[in-house]
């Protein structure tokens, strides 16, 4: 077969449609989904054609938790510890039947490519059947637009696009899928065909992966999720350095990457590493706080779907759960019960005033220990643990609850404050200002409804409504019902602020002006409404999902994730949005963004099936209501004062 004639069987429907799977891509881009389909295409002959042989040190049976690793060597020309490295020593085989991806398929590919040409965005070429089926498929769509008394016509067309746009998702987020010896180990993080300026878009995110994880579990396919808990397990002990200094034990990689080197002492061997990265080669360099709590999330979200509790059960993945509540339960200088963090260390990864206790980091922590105290297996060495982790519950909801929460009625609270208050009873114990109430948000607070507040530190109010804690604290119950619906009716009163032509905003208002000078350092990339300073994001919608069918609300979803619907696979995924409305793909957003495409796959799978949502939901138990109310309604001065006694003191 020719090669022109080929690519014209392809796009006429002679060849399978599974061979060529990603339909709904060329609707909008000829050129560019076609070099996609193509590119695709050829890494999944070349998938084929290899054959490795692989002996993975991760068996199913470990019974320690390895926290050094095995064995040392060198790699390139740094010398690094072996323990750093999780390997798989594998051997590419001879090609099949001695047909090679540079031979005959190489050849057919790359001749097919030159056929289509652009001169000035145009189509240069005289078979371009694609071309063709636009212009029909628009006419199509006009007929049935025009036809307005038939809504069964309408309804039926709209579910084949959607199904379309579903599918194409589908095939996207399997083309994101990572191989570590032969198996699946997670997702990367953009997959743009488009782009040649990566970063480290290709590799694997913790809290990236969670949503892609999500989606699989949903799907029944269970075993890149386990792959991924017990691989990302190995590399939490990585004795990575920043300027000489090491990170605490226990903290998981923000990120990892599967490299393929020579084997040492034989050339015609490859083997393949595990390489993570706990900020020491990230923008900012810092580590992530969020990557451990995101990993026990998910851990619990596995056993609960899959019904395989074989996985926490283990003494490596038990190691691993105590490990990170250590790090997260160490006494410090802090006189708080939210953990205190510094900026980038979250989703917002740069420099957005976010230090100190943001309410993203605290609705994971709270969630996180929530999923531990149902995993931890009760034996010697936890009792002290739990013993701490209900004490840090009970401590952490009612800060949260009491301190972050701002509505109408609280608004006014401090609006009158009293300042320098010196007492144990004092009203405002953080010694707020009232002038920190900005013009802003006395406009926008609307009568029915409140939200929990981005941080809370002496003196400092950040009033800014970010979605990620405030969905998360729905979904946690660290949030108390009441105040859970009214972030739900906050959000729909405001929905032209939040979610307008494309869900969600990352966070309201974003920093104008002087304030954004001083406070991102004249970021170039987080520009008002963009990127992290209120710009939008798609992977939010999953988020969204869950809290609504918690609350019993699914349809605030199911209205925003139609509203996507409209545009994501138009604009090729972003990975966000600019503009107050959400008007623009974001000015350096990837495309094809992984957790991009995964939360709309979330959203849709729980929406046509809500009982699923309950692997991620934590409800409170009776134990921190009854805890909680106590604290309510004792004396503030309670323990508080000082004991009598005759002790004398050396001074």
């Amino acid at each position: 077969m020719g090669s022109s004639e080929a690519v014209l069987q392809v796009f006429s429907g002679a060849v399978p449609c599974h061979f060529f799977s990603y339909s709904c891509l060329s609707k909008f881009d000829p050129i560019t989904s076609y070099k996609y389909h193509i590119n695709c295409i050829k890494k999944k002959v070349s998938r084929n054609m290899q054959s490795l042989v692989c002996s993975t040190m991760l068996q199913s049976g470990l019974g320690t938790y390895p926290s050094h690793g095995i064995g040392s060597g060198s790699y390139g020309s740094m010398t690094k510890r072996r323990s750093w490295l999780q390997r798989c020593k594998c051997q590419q085989s001879e090609s099949v039947s001695g047909i090679s991806t540079e031979g005959v398929n190489g050849a057919w590919f790359v001749d097919s490519a030159k056929k289509l040409d652009t001169i000035n965005g145009k189509v240069n070429g005289p078979n371009m059947l694609e071309f063709q089926n636009i212009q029909q498929l628009k006419q199509e769509e006009e007929v049935l637009k025009s036809n307005g008394t038939n809504g069964t016509v309408r309804d039926g067309y709209h579910k084949t696009i959607v199904d379309s746009i579903e599918d194409e998702a589908w095939d996207l987020l399997r083309d994101s899928v990572v191989h570590y010896c032969n198996s699946p180990i997670g997702t990367i993080a953009a997959n743009d065909p488009t782009s040649s300026n990566v970063l480290n878009y290709d590799q694997v995110f913790i809290r990236d992966f969670i949503p892609s994880g999500i989606a699989f579990l949903l799907k029944g396919e269970y075993d890149i999720v386990r792959n991924f808990i017990l691989h990302t397990l190995q590399l939490q002990s990585w004795e990575k350095t920043m300027d000489c200094h090491s990170p605490g034990q226990g903290l998981m990689p923000a990120s990892f990457k599967v490299r393929t080197v020579p084997l040492e002492g034989d050339e015609s061997a490859t083997e393949e590493i595990l390489d993570p990265d706990f900020g020491e080669a990230a923008i900012g360099r810092v580590a992530p706080v969020d990557s451990g709590l995101w990993w026990i999330i998910l851990l619990r979200a596995y056993g609960k779907c899959s019904g395989d509790l074989s996985v926490q059960e283990r003494i490596d993945v038990q190691t691993g759960i105590k490990m990170i509540l250590r790090l997260c339960l160490a006494d410090g200088f802090d006189m708080f019960p939210t953990l205190l963090v510094t900026d980038g260390s979250c989703m917002i990864d740069r420099r957005m005033g976010i230090h100190g206790h943001p309410l993203e980091i605290q609705a994971l922590f709270y969630s996180a220990l929530l999923c531990v105290r149902e995993m931890l297996a009760p034996d010697d060495g936890s009792a002290d643990l739990i013993r701490a982790l209900n004490n840090r519950l009970i401590a952490l909801s009612f800060h949260i609850r009491e301190y972050y929460w701002v509505d109408l009625k609280k608004l006014n609270e401090i609006y009158r404050y009293k300042t320098e208050e010196y007492s144990y009873d004092a009203v405002n114990k953080f010694n707020i200002y009232p002038d920190q109430i900005s013009p802003w948000l006395v406009e926008w607070m609307p009568n029915k409804g409140g939200y929990l507040i981005g941080n809370l530190q002496p003196a400092h109010m950040d009033f800014r409504f970010f979605s990620l804690g405030n969905l998360w604290s729905i979904v946690s119950s660290l949030s108390t019902s009441d105040q859970s619906h009214a972030i739900l009716d906050l959000i729909e009163a405001k929905w032209a602020d939040l979610i307008a032509d494309m869900p969600l905003k990352i966070c309201y208002p974003a920093l104008e002006g002087m304030e954004w000078q001083i406070i991102t350092g004249s970021d170039p990339k987080n520009t008002p409404w963009s990127y992290h300073n209120g710009g939008s994001w798609p992977t939010l919608l999953w988020q969204l999902t869950v809290a609504c069918i918690k609350m019993n609300r699914p349809d605030i979803a199911a209205k925003a994730v139609e509203i996507a619907e409209k545009r994501l696979s138009r604009d090729k995924w972003p990975e966000y949005y600019d503009t107050k409305r959400a008007k623009f793909i974001g000015k350096q957003a990837h495309l094809y963004q992984t957790w991009s495409i995964a939360g709309y796959l979330v959203s849709k799978l729980l929406l046509a099936d809500p009982s699923k949502a309950k692997m991620l939901i934590t409800e409170e138990d009776s134990e921190l209501v009854n805890a909680f109310s106590c604290i309510l309604s004792s004396n503030p001065k309670r323990n508080r004062g000082r004991k009598n006694s005759k002790q004398t003191y050396i001074i």
